[in-house]
C-alpha cells in the first residue's frame, strides 16, 4: 500500500515538474518568435525606405533594431490627414481603430527622406501583408515589400521577392492632372497587356499569379485612397516639421 502511495506521489511531482518546464519554455519561445516577428516587420519597412543602402547586406537582429530606431520614426494620421496627437504606430489596432492610419517616417540629417505606410488585403490563398514606401515628394513609390502571406511558393509567393518590389519603384500614384493614379499590377508583361498610354501606371504580373495580382491591385487602391488626404498635406508642403 505504502508503495503504491509512494508511485502516486512521485509519479504527480514528475507530471507537474515537467508540465512547469513544459509551460516556462512555452512561454520563452513566445516571447522570442514575437521579438523575431517585431524585428521581422521592422526589416520590411526598412527594406522599403532602402535601408540599408545596399540590397547585399545582412544585418543582424540587433543591428536591424538599432538602425530602426535611428533613422525612423513613427506618427499617426486621421482619415482626414491630420495628425492625432499622442498616439504612435505601435499601439494603433487596425481592425479596432480603421480611421487612424499609421505612417512612418525615414529621417536623413533631421529632413524626411521617405514615408511608408502599411498595406494588406487578400490574394489568392491568403491575406499579404507589406509596406508601400514614397519620396518626399508625396507622389513617387520608392519601394514596396511583403513580409507575411500564405501564397503559393514560386507563383504568388513571389510578391516577396525584390524583383517584384523593384518594379513599383519609380512609378508615380497621380496621373497627369494631378488626381490620385493607385498602381495596378498587369495580367503577364505590361508591354504586351496595357496600352502605350496607361502603362507608367502598371508593372509586371507574376506568372500564373493573376489572383495575386489582382489582389495586389486591390489594397494598393484601397490604401492609397485612404492615405490621399494624408499624401495632400505632404504635397502640399505642410509636414515637413514632423519628428
Amino acid at each position: 500500500m505504502r508503495s503504491n502511495t509512494y508511485t502516486f506521489l512521485f509519479t504527480g511531482v514528475v507530471c507537474i515538474g515537467c508540465s512547469f518546464f513544459v509551460s516556462l519554455s512555452a512561454v520563452g519561445l513566445r516571447s522570442r518568435q514575437e521579438v523575431n516577428m517585431k524585428v521581422d516587420v521592422q526589416r520590411n519597412i526598412l527594406r522599403s525606405v532602402e535601408l540599408p543602402a545596399s540590397a547585399d547586406e545582412r544585418p543582424t537582429p540587433p543591428q536591424i533594431q538599432r538602425l530602426f530606431s535611428d533613422r525612423m520614426t513613427g506618427i499617426v494620421v486621421d482619415t482626414k490627414g491630420a495628425l492625432v496627437a499622442g498616439r504612435t504606430p505601435q499601439d494603433v489596432d487596425p481592425e479596432k481603430e480603421p480611421d487612424l492610419l499609421p505612417v512612418f517616417l525615414r529621417k536623413d540629417d533631421g529632413k524626411i527622406a521617405a514615408y511608408t505606410i502599411p498595406v494588406s488585403g487578400k490574394g489568392l490563398w491568403s491575406t499579404l501583408y507589406g509596406y508601400l514606401a514614397l519620396e518626399p515628394d508625396g507622389i513617387t513609390v520608392k519601394g514596396l515589400t511583403y513580409y507575411k502571406h500564405g501564397e503559393t511558393p514560386g507563383l504568388g509567393g513571389e510578391v516577396e521577392k525584390p524583383w517584384f518590389g523593384a518594379n513599383f519603384k519609380g512609378k508615380q500614384i497621380l496621373d497627369d492632372k494631378g488626381a490620385l493614379r493607385p498602381l495596378a499590377v498587369a495580367k503577364g508583361k505590361v508591354a504586351d497587356s496595357v496600352p502605350e498610354g496607361e502603362r507608367g501606371h502598371y508593372v509586371d504580373g507574376i506568372s500564373g499569379a493573376t489572383l495575386t495580382g489582382t489582389g495586389v491591385t486591390a489594397m494598393l487602391a484601397k490604401t492609397l485612397t485612404k492615405y490621399e488626404p494624408f499624401f495632400k498635406e505632404v504635397r502640399a508642403g505642410k509636414v515637413e516639421g514632423l519628428r
